[in-house]
């Protein structure tokens, strides 16, 4: 596959999709809920609630607590969140299986590498320096860095153009609706994972190429860029 992806942008969501950061995250939605006397969130039931950004995790997380909505308090929340979960961004997040692999074996056929998420892009590079995963990318787009996170299209328009590539020859791999959403209505080919943070299955979100494990990463994306896409399928 040697250079055979030169001029290719392939961006990746971060959280459930490059690195399992549920634990830090639930972690710390949960220092909140005890601080203001409400039981904690199993971890199982609030990783689907992560993806849309640390605003929609906290909204979700209070109201699976049973706390009605409270966009007065919105702000204030959302502050003891950042700080709390800045200084432990890595205590237990970790790369998924293979995705070292996968990044060095893009890298290795010319392609150019974006992260496009709703995490911030300060959070971002924060928790990729911590995992030695900054060097693998060309550029790092958070919300707060695009006109409109995703599902709007422009915020994967402008990873990928930030990582030096074109929507015509590019891929979205995530593994949620807003990474389905961003990627179909900015014409891009989408590949997602089975293993990700999603309140909608997976395979209801119209993947070109499904995949279980990032060993079967590359030869997807060869797939999608050298040929026709084909009908969603698992590798």
């Amino acid at each position: 596959m040697a250079a055979d992806l030169a001029g290719a942008v392939i961006a990746f969501d971060l959280d459930g999709t490059l690195v399992d950061t549920a634990p830090d995250l639930v972690a710390t939605l949960n220092v909140l809920l005890a601080q203001d006397g409400l039981a904690p969130r199993p971890l199982d039931e609030a990783r689907p609630f992560i993806g849309r950004g640390a605003p929609w995790l906290i909204e979700r997380g209070y109201r699976a607590a049973g706390a009605p909505h409270a966009p007065e308090r919105a702000s204030e929340r959302l502050d003891r969140f950042l700080v709390h979960y800045l200084a432990h961004i890595a205590d237990q997040s970790r790369p998924f299986p293979g995705v070292i692999a996968a990044l060095e074996a893009l890298k290795g056929a010319g392609a150019r590498l974006s992260v496009c998420t709703n995490k911030r892009t300060g959070l971002s590079n924060a928790l990729l320096d911590a995992l030695a995963l900054s060097c693998f990318f060309d550029s790092v787009v958070g919300a707060d860095a695009a006109p409109a996170p995703k599902p709007d299209p422009r915020h994967l328009t402008t990873a990928i153009l930030a990582a030096g590539g074109t929507p015509e020859r590019a891929i979205m791999v995530g593994d949620a609706a807003t990474d389905a959403g961003a990627a179909r209505a900015a014409g891009v080919p989408l590949i997602l994972v089975s293993f990700g943070y999603t309140e909608t299955p997976v395979r209801d979100l119209g993947a070109d190429i499904l995949i279980d494990h990032f060993d079967a990463l590359p030869d997807a994306c060869h797939a999608l860029l050298g040929a026709c896409p084909a009908p969603s399928r698992t590798l």
